[in-house]
This record gives structure tokens, C-alpha cells and sequence, in this order.
């Protein structure tokens, strides 16, 4: 059976990536200055769904699985529903799982059994990638700071 691509993606951090983000290591104001251009490059709106309103920033990394780099590739606007569902395991432990998923079913279109088959493969892939020891590069932060 095929897999299907859609428009929102859980993404799960392998475990040796977990407690290290853009926002805990950078000074505010690089942060603040990354995740509003990150607003205003999405007009406003959740760069997923297009919902209005408050948004947050939500860093989107790649994963070389030969090389073991994590690499952060950009910062983007989510609303707050599309960002609890990207991370999903971290709102199962805060109860909102049920509204996640409805979300993702929501905006890809998809059945309660898909929902299932993309969270399994996710998991199947972040378990995969949480038996190595990942390197972080950040060699496009320069160019998401207006710095180049």
C-alpha cells in the first residue's frame, strides 16, 4: 500500500534531540526576532491550516539518516492546533490528544485509520532514529536572523 503525503505531519524529535530548542539557547531577542519573521513570512496565519490568531513558532529540522545530522532547515508559524498535533506524544501527556487528532483528520482529510497508519509510521521512524546519537546543524540559523 502506498503512503499517503499530507499537508499536516507529526514530528517527532528522536530522544537524544529532546530538551534543545532555537528558543532555549539563543537570547530573547534572536528568538523574538526569529519567530516574527516567521509570522509575518505566513502573513498572519498558520503556514499549515491558513487559521487566523495567535501563533507559535515551531522549528522544522531535517534528519539525515545516514550521517546522523539533525538539521535545522527552518522556523515556521503554526497555530496552536497545528503544533499540538506536529507534537503529538507531547500533547497525548497533556490530555489534548483527542482534539490533535481530530485536527489532523480535519485538515488532511484523512479517516480515524489513517490517522493511525501515519502516527504509527511516525513512531516507527522516530524509534528508529532514537537508537543513534544525533549531531545538530545549524548552519542555516544565519540565514533565518537576517544575518547573510
Amino acid at each position: 500500500m502506498e503512503q499517503r503525503t499530507y499537508k499536516l505531519n507529526f514530528q517527532l524529535v528522536p530522544s537524544g534531540c529532546w530538551y534543545t530548542n532555537l528558543r532555549s539557547v539563543l537570547p530573547k531577542e534572536a528568538w523574538d526576532r526569529l519567530r516574527r519573521a516567521a509570522y509575518a513570512r505566513a502573513g498572519g496565519r498558520c503556514s499549515v491550516c491558513g487559521a487566523a490568531g495567535r501563533l507559535e513558532a515551531h522549528e522544522v529540522w531535517s534528519y539525515d539518516d545516514k550521517t546522523h545530522v539533525q538539521k535545522l532547515e527552518n522556523v515556521v508559524a503554526l497555530c496552536r492546533a497545528c503544533h499540538e498535533t506536529v507534537h503529538i506524544d507531547r500533547t497525548a501527556l497533556t490530555g489534548r490528544e483527542p482534539q490533535a487528532q481530530e485536527h489532523f483528520k480535519k485538515v488532511n482529510g484523512c479517516t480515524q485509520s489513517e490517522y493511525h497508519a501515519a502516527l504509527g509510521e511516525a513512531h516507527r521512524l522516530n524509534a528508529e532514529r532514537s537508537r543513534h546519537e544525533w549531531v545538530t546543524d545549524l548552519s542555516r540559523l544565519p540565514q533565518l536572523l537576517g544575518k547573510e
